[in-house]
């Protein structure tokens, strides 16, 4: 199996290997990046932006190489695979001719569509131009749904929120390194006089960041807690940072839970965040499982804070819930099970 060409957040690599779970399936991913990427997610094989584009020998050795040694292509986010020549649908129907059997996959902003998205959030980034790319990212999601359409092609998400966009997709599970995570905080939440609160966002427009910024300054402030904003971090450094927290902020504008979340819980930290009921509901229908993320909205953070502050014993068993549910979840079982059907290979075997 071929994933390519985003690895955003690291997953292609990470599905990669969760499929190689199943007997008989080897899995590569490919991204594209430029140099200046902060983040550095791990990835089997990497070419600069520029070169992607504009090699057309590089784009003819992939093309070829990709339909000789792959019987299965899972295509990210929409994106041309080997370069921009041509429609994304056209390089599709070019892995086909040679017998490639094609998915697509979907990670967030390149199918949730934004005007529907700010009919569903009172906090959706979406309402009255808060985010400044909202026009872009509808042009894309819309762009994106048309493929779905004449692609016919099986659709994966990577979030439970993105099946209400896509109708029939699957909803594989992100997939993180437990074992990393689990050893980061060498403390147990909240057991000191201060707590340290930690916001990570990836995209601080999409998160919230801008609705949660005053009561967390404020707070500060007070002495409650102990703020510590981060932004540009490479993902190597992250099991440490969130290790040093107590309580890691995720989002408060999109409604789901996704790579971050999974890592702080995986952590044993207390995850606080906004999580639509329907992706509860999904994760508790499909995995029997609660998710231990402490719900507040924006408006609710500071109750929501002070409340954990003052409870410590009742929210430090919510963190230890954490790692168990990313294990469970989360560690590429349960992902390569839901790939077994598109790949055509049993499910009785997943390392």
């Amino acid at each position: 199996m071929f994933i390519g060409p985003v690895n955003s957040a690291g997953q292609g690599f990470a599905w990669a290997r969760a499929a190689e779970r199943l007997d008989g399936v080897a899995a590569a991913d490919f991204m594209y990046r430029n140099p200046s990427d902060p983040f550095a997610f791990p990835a089997d094989h990497s070419v600069p932006t520029t070169f992607f584009r504009s090699s057309e020998g590089w784009q003819r050795d992939q093309r070829r190489a990709v339909a000789r040694r792959f019987t299965h292509v899972l295509l990210e986010s929409g994106r041309h695979l080997f370069g921009t020549e041509g429609t994304v649908l056209q390089q599709i129907d070019g892995l086909r001719a040679r017998g490639v059997t094609v998915g697509l996959l979907w990670h967030g902003s390149d199918i949730r569509l934004p005007s529907e998205h700010a009919r569903r959030e009172p906090d959706s980034p979406f309402i009255g131009g808060r985010y400044h790319e909202t026009d872009r990212l509808e042009e894309i999601a819309t762009r994106n749904g048309e493929l779905i359409a004449v692609s016919a092609a099986p659709s994966f998400v990577s979030t439970p929120d993105l099946l209400h966009f896509v109708p029939g997709a699957s909803w594989l599970p992100v997939v993180i390194d437990v074992a990393r995570w689990r050893g980061a905080g060498p403390v147990a939440p909240l057991t000191r006089a201060r707590p340290v609160v930690v916001h990570a966002p990836s995209n601080a427009g999409l998160k919230g960041s801008e609705l949660i910024a005053p009561v967390l300054e404020r707070l500060h402030g007070e002495g409650v807690v102990e703020y510590r904003p981060v932004s540009g971090v490479p993902s190597a450094a992250m099991p440490e940072i969130y290790g040093a927290a107590d309580i890691v902020l995720d989002q408060f504008s999109l409604g789901i839970y996704g790579v971050a979340a999974c890592e702080a819980m995986a952590a044993g930290r207390i995850v606080v965040s906004h999580v639509g009921e329907e992706t509860r509901a999904h994760v508790r229908r499909t995995t029997g499982l609660e998710l231990p993320i402490v719900e507040a909205s924006a408006g609710e953070l500071e109750g929501a804070l002070r409340t954990i502050c003052g409870e410590r014993a009742r929210f430090s068993t919510i963190a230890e819930a954490g790692p168990a549910f990313v294990e469970a979840v989360h560690d590429g079982r349960r992902s390569a099970a839901v790939l077994a059907p598109f790949l055509g290979v049993s499910t009785s075997v997943v390392r």
